[in-house]
């Protein structure tokens, strides 16, 4: 599905806002609570959909039961049969990352796309029995918080404690103070900033999903710079001493030593654009759980061509194709521009998918690197 950005799909979504007005008001700011934001949404995907997703080793799943003051928390993959065996009440089964794997959790991220697919991380599904909850806890991230099918109560609000409680599975806050008090049903939705702290309780069996954001901390994006680094760096040369003097203190670095690998280590510079493909990099870098399969059997360019003309072409739903003025960013990799192509490139990096027609009328190097990618997995021809 073409990703909806038109002003029309942002205002109602956004309770009568502008994308713009939304972004100047709330984003990181306020909260914002919008009834009936997508009633379609209500079946976006099943109960049964999302179990079997929280039965699979590459899906992260957690399930939360609340015993009354005491939590406990256990990580998936999970058996049928622990899932059948779950009390009628105080439970949440959270599955991350469901758009990576449902075609309708991915339609339903990208309604989102008035905001950078750069800053979307993934969208989380939470199905509760009545009384389920994880307790009342703050994110570090923006969150879209849209109900799908049941009833949620939501008490949330801005506080400046936000100290945990000590010796618990789950963060919870050591004091809870919220202002407002929502209950929300299906199809409405409440943005929160980051920080904000909430505590959602089911009073229904309920489907909520969690549109969540990219929001790398400083060291976070300082570790993933040093390992990127360190397969992009090539120096030449090696230490070296001919002048090198007898020493009465071997255990002593001398100075001019630290003066000549110091000198070694200067030649490592971060320029503009260095820094410009680490971020693309970083930002379309797969999950660690994500692994793409090539096609079997795979069509030569010829046949490739031909199939994309009649069929158009998609992303796979777990691909993530960004870029920047310079290059092209698909699934951690950076690619130059090709020498020509580029308009049709960066709308299939927007919207996802391009019909047939467009793929007719795409330049030869265009198809080409589209032609990798699908020998790589990375996208479709569409069916």
């Amino acid at each position: 599905m073409p990703a909806a950005t038109d002003d029309t799909t942002d205002s109602r979504m956004l309770g009568g806002r502008s994308a713009p007005e939304f972004l100047r008001r709330h984003w990181q700011k306020e909260p914002l609570l919008v009834r009936a934001a997508l009633p379609g949404c209500r079946d976006a995907v099943s109960w049964r959909e999302v179990a079997m997703l929280a039965m699979r080793d590459d899906v992260e799943s957690r399930l939360v039961v609340r015993h009354g003051a005491r939590w406990s928390l256990a990580h998936g993959p999970f058996r049928r049969a622990d899932l059948r065996a779950l009390p009628t009440r105080n439970w949440t089964l959270l599955v991350q990352g469901v758009n990576l794997h449902l075609a309708a959790a991915d339609r339903l991220l990208r309604r989102f796309a008035f905001l950078p697919f750069a800053r979307l991380d993934d969208v989380m599904v939470s199905l509760a029995a009545p009384g389920g909850s994880v307790g009342p806890h703050f994110d570090s991230y923006d969150v879209f918080l849209l109900q799908g099918a049941g009833r949620r109560r939501w008490r949330y609000g801005r506080q400046a404690d936000l100290t945990l409680k000590p010796g618990l599975p789950l963060k919870i806050l050591r004091r809870f103070a919220p202002s407002r008090d929502d209950t929300l049903g299906p199809g409405d939705m409440l943005y929160l900033p980051p920080s904000f702290a909430h505590d959602g309780t089911a009073i229904d069996a309920c489907v909520t999903y969690s549109i969540g954001f990219r929001a790398p901390a400083a060291n976070e994006l300082a570790m993933a710079f040093l390992d990127w680094l360190r397969d992009e760096l090539a120096l030449d040369g090696r230490y070296a001493d001919p002048d090198l003097r007898a020493s009465g203190e071997p255990a002593r670095i001398g100075t001019t030593m630290q003066r000549r690998c110091a000198k070694m280590l200067a030649s490592i510079r971060l320029d503009r654009d260095g820094a410009n493909r680490f971020l693309g990099a970083f930002l379309s870098e797969p999950k660690p759980s994500v692994f793409f399969t090539p096609p079997a059997p795979m069509s030569s360019l010829a046949s490739f061509r031909a199939a994309a003309r009649r069929r158009g072409i998609r992303l796979d739903l777990r691909s993530q194709l960004l870029y920047d003025d310079r290059r092209l960013f698909m699934n951690g990799i950076a690619h130059r521009w090709p020498s020509s192509g580029a308009p049709l490139l960066r709308r299939l990096a927007n919207e996802r998918a391009l019909p047939g027609v467009a793929v007719a009328a795409a330049a030869p190097a265009a198809v080409v690197l589209m032609y990798d990618w699908y020998r790589d997995g990375y996208l479709h021809a569409d069916t």
